[in-house]
């Protein structure tokens, strides 16, 4: 039965029933990680001799929760450990007392939560704590607004190419190769954009212009190939998935574990996170721990890619029974 066979009160009912849904839904969705952002096992390290750190760890742990402590033996290795995507910053204590390393082009919102709690600290131990930002954010951008607002163009791009090519009934391969194409295109601009016009992502042009190709070929297939499987209720699955769970859940606008559980591991789990987690690493880390974010996005463009394939290749061999069916003339009598 087609939703326009349906009684007119019930098609009231339904838009009734729907939109406030999708509105408690969308709310949800985005004000609950909002609004309960916190630190919760945040990386962060503490360099120095362990008789020194000790105080210092021990002020930390009083924080419940909210930083998982990594040991260093000394600043050149907590320096390391930043550039290598371990942590979020560290606390070094040296003969001249404590100082605070961050990397902002991890995520402004935890280095300047890292610099508030140290200052917290050095209040109350009557010192000053000296900050220095090991790994900074362009200096263009450095509240890495270009990173956090590229993620919705992105996600709309994808959603817009997986609906594009099903509601225009491509064929599998060339449904392929229309959304690698159009992913393609839209990293090459969204790159040139960034890099160029707007100066807020460093680092290899087309390392960065294919993080963004990946992703918006990720949420594409994935949206194309849940409506090759599922029919027309795929596109508003696929677009719901990407649109109102990987959008927010994305910590691009801070970090997997200032989010509540278990949003940030969700959202590393789908394109959108583990997109803006993939181009911190290409555009300021040089590749650092971009493996995982690498591996889950070529899986889902592989996924989705396929189920495209196997989901048009379906139903062109169920079409010519239907149709050799409704031809078949009914018997006499």
């Amino acid at each position: 039965m087609s939703p326009t066979s349906l009684p007119t009160h019930r098609r009231i009912a339904a838009v009734l029933v729907l939109v406030p849904t999708l509105v408690a839904l969308a709310l949800w969705a985005f004000a609950w990680p909002a609004a309960r952002t916190a630190p919760r096992d945040l990386p962060l390290g503490v360099a120095g001799p362990p008789a020194a750190t000790a105080p210092v760890a021990q002020q930390l742990e009083q924080r419940k929760g909210a930083f998982d402590l990594h040991r260093y033996a000394d600043e050149a290795e907590a320096r390391d450990a930043i550039e290598d995507r371990e942590v979020y910053g560290a606390v070094v204590v040296t003969p001249q007392g404590p100082k605070l390393l961050t990397a902002s082009a991890a995520s402004p919102a935890v280095a300047q939560l890292l610099q508030q709690a140290v200052a917290h600290q050095a209040a109350s131990s009557g010192q000053e704590i000296p900050t220095e930002d090991v790994v900074p954010a362009a200096a263009s951008d450095p509240r890495g607004a270009v990173l956090n607002t590229s993620v919705l163009p992105l996600v709309l791009a994808g959603i817009g190419a997986g609906v594009a090519v099903t509601l225009l009934g491509l064929p599998g391969l060339v449904a392929v190769g229309a959304l690698t194409g159009s992913a393609t295109l839209v990293g090459v601009v969204a790159a040139g954009l960034s890099q160029s016009w707007l100066d807020a992502l460093p680092g290899d042009r087309w390392a960065v212009a294919g993080t963004f190709a990946l992703v918006t070929l990720a949420v594409s297939g994935a949206v194309a190939g849940l409506a090759a499987l599922l029919g027309r209720p795929g596109l508003g699955l696929g677009a719901l998935l990407m649109m109102l769970i990987g959008n927010p859940f994305s910590a691009a606008a801070s970090a997997p574990e200032m989010l509540p559980e278990p949003a940030g591991v969700i959202g590393q789990w789908l394109p959108p996170g583990a997109g803006v987690s993939l181009l911190r690493s290409v555009a300021f880390f040089d590749g650092a721990s971009a493996v995982g974010a690498a591996m889950t996005l070529t899986w889902w463009a592989v996924l989705g890619l396929g189920a495209v394939l196997v989901g048009r290749a379906a139903r062109g061999r169920t079409a010519p029974a239907a149709d050799a069916a409704e031809r078949e003339p009914a018997l006499a009598g």
